[in-house]
């Protein structure tokens, strides 16, 4: 059994590839290897030979067993590190195939524009902040001061997660607004507080200009003395910086249960030929909405409305991106067609600033 330990340690160590491991083992441990063709003569032998040679026949058995594994890991982590070594290149090359350069990578509008607002809001000041996308129902409405009966909480329009039997806790649901995100962000800073949060959303519709998941921007800021002065003003030059020129807005009144008082506004624009051009013509397109942040509301974000007042707004990131580059449906954001990207992409490169451009 010596001679054999030995003589099969020796080839396992010495298989220069698999093929050669791979033989290695069928002369030792195959059916007609011959530590194989030893065990079975144990059944030849006396009761007190079998007692002595059994365990030492199964001992050298796993011995060459793993002594095989272990060569084998060690060719394996040998070829790859051989593979490695040949197929070696500088990733900091431009690509090329047949001679001529890749074309580069682009980047998606919703990355480009969610880039350009926070550059535009930054400069005034805004941070940015962040929150989860699996929502409790407080969080996503009871804060926020909708009713239970709002149409907003219907399945029809939200998406609820599944609940196992006899689970008591409360709903989770995937956040239909970034609003949420304000809530958390008073909760844990207070006041002041100035803020934009930019995000995915989700909501039960599908359409030219609706998808299940999209993307928005809120904007929030408190203080002692903030009006609807500082609003409009805000968004004024929002819009002007975002899309490159004076744009005028129009704010109407209207209804938010987060808001006291609401108004939606909307920009000027022009329709011709089925194609929409900002800041120009006599039309108006509605764009967001916006208010006072409502007294309910800061109480659920922990922040005293006697003392405390601010401004709220939201619009959709897809949207205004739509409008300032001309993207005709929806649905083609999140189509991954390749031909699209190229189209209505940017280069890596060209990072969003105001002082370059947005």
């Amino acid at each position: 059994m010596e001679d054999l330990r030995d003589t099969y340690l020796t080839r396992i160590m010495e298989a220069g590839d698999e093929a050669a491991l791979e033989e290695v083992r069928l002369a030792a441990i195959g059916k007609k290897g011959e530590v194989s063709l030893a065990m079975r003569q144990l059944g030849k032998m006396t009761p007190e030979e079998r007692q002595e040679a059994g365990p030492r026949l199964n001992a050298l058995k796993d011995e060459i067993t793993s002594a095989i594994a272990a060569r084998k890991v060690a060719l394996e982590d040998a070829a790859l590190e051989a593979r490695l070594a040949e197929e070696w290149l500088d990733v900091t090359l431009p690509g090329r195939r047949g001679g001529r350069s890749v074309s580069e990578g682009s980047v998606h509008p919703v990355s480009q524009v969610w880039e350009e607002c926070t550059a535009i809001f930054a400069d005034m000041g805004f941070a940015v902040a962040e929150g989860p996308q699996v929502e409790s129902d407080w969080y996503n409405f009871d804060a926020l001061n909708i009713p239970g009966h709002h149409p907003a909480r219907a399945e029809m329009d939200t998406f609820y997660m599944a609940r196992a039997e006899g689970d008591n806790r409360p709903p989770h649901v995937l956040r239909t607004h970034t609003s949420p995100v304000q809530i958390r962000a008073m909760q844990e800073h207070g006041a002041p507080l100035r803020i934009i949060c930019p995000g995915r959303v989700y909501r039960a519709d599908y359409d030219q200009t609706h998808t299940p998941m999209f993307h928005q921007i809120e904007g929030l800021a408190l203080d002692k003395d903030i009006s609807m002065a500082n609003l409009k003003w805000v968004l004024e030059e929002f819009f002007s910086a975002y899309f490159g020129k004076s744009v005028k807005t129009r704010f109407r009144a209207s209804h938010f249960p987060f808001t006291e008082p609401s108004a939606e506004v909307d920009i000027q624009c022009s329709f011709e030929g089925g194609t929409v051009k900002v800041g120009e013509g006599d039309g108006w397109l509605e764009v967001l909405g916006s208010g006072m942040v409502h007294p309910k509301v800061l109480e659920a974000g922990g922040i005293d409305p006697a003392q405390w007042q601010g401004f709220a707004f939201g619009m959709g990131i897809d949207r205004i991106a739509m409008l300032k580059y001309g993207i005709p449906d929806l649905r083609a954001f999140f189509d991954s067609d390749l031909r699209w990207l190229r189209h209505y992409g940017f280069s890596a490169l060209r990072v969003p600033t105001l002082r370059a451009g947005v």
